[in-house]
């Protein structure tokens, strides 16, 4: 789905987010151009991954404190085809949008080779935290107000 290799991938932080367009698991449209001027948070997991699992309710919880402070959250499950039902079932607990992998364009974000990934884009458009490089992150509602909570307050 994603290009690049992890031992040489540089940190896309700083640099304008790339395109990222999705359908939904109910069926809208989501397009990071759309939601410019909102803090953007582009969370990729699976079902099967415990990381994973153990911070999607810490995403919920800081998009129920921040919708109505521009924040956007989008979650991008990468499991298979099959996998569907389970997906959804899982995504009945978040109020923001999920989609799957096979229906997301997102192409130069690149290789997502572990999970939980996550990035983070300013309301200008910037990508300023690149969870595809570095040590892998596993979020929590005070690392989200810590790293996160600032860009809201950016006008």
């Amino acid at each position: 789905m994603l290009l690049a290799s992890p031992g040489w991938a540089a940190s896309l932080a700083g640099k304008p987010a790339p395109p990222l367009t999705a359908t939904t698991l109910d069926g809208l449209k989501y397009s990071l151009q759309q939601h410019r001027g909102e803090v953007v948070i582009v969370n990729f997991w699976a079902t099967w991954c415990g990381p994973c699992r153990v911070e999607l309710p810490a995403f919920e919880a800081f998009y129920q404190a921040h919708h109505d402070d521009g924040l956007s959250v989008l979650a991008i499950s990468v499991d298979d085809a099959d996998q569907t039902a389970r997906v959804r079932a899982l995504a009945q607990d978040f109020d923001f949008p999920v989609a799957l992998g096979a229906d997301v364009q997102a192409g130069g974000y690149g290789r997502i080779w572990r999970l939980p990934i996550t990035f983070v884009i300013d309301r200008a458009g910037v990508l300023r935290i690149d969870g595809g490089v570095g040590a892998r992150v596993t979020w929590d509602l005070s690392s989200l107000e810590k790293q996160v909570g600032p860009l809201l307050r950016e006008r």
